[in-house]
């Protein structure tokens, strides 16, 4: 994945340049005042992300509530 770093004038003159190059695959950096504001990247990715980042999580096991107890009793194990 490419990636491009625009500032908002220069997307807002050529959105439709910066849009087929996220839908090509890419990343679009948003900046404004030289500061990054947004991303634009294609849905595939951003799904893919999420769920990578989840995966770490979930690996073992799926039950929210069950790893939610455990942190909760060690949290308060190591207070007492």
């Amino acid at each position: 994945m490419e990636t491009v770093i625009a500032a908002a004038t220069e997307m807002q003159n050529n959105f439709g340049r910066y849009l087929n190059f996220v839908i090509e695959g890419n990343q679009v950096i948003l900046t404004k005042n030289g500061k990054e504001v947004a991303r634009l990247i294609p849905r595939e990715k951003a799904v893919s992300s999420i769920t990578d980042s989840l995966t770490g999580i979930l690996k073992h096991n799926t039950d929210a509530e069950d790893e939610r107890e455990k942190d909760l009793l060690r949290k308060y194990a190591a207070v007492r």
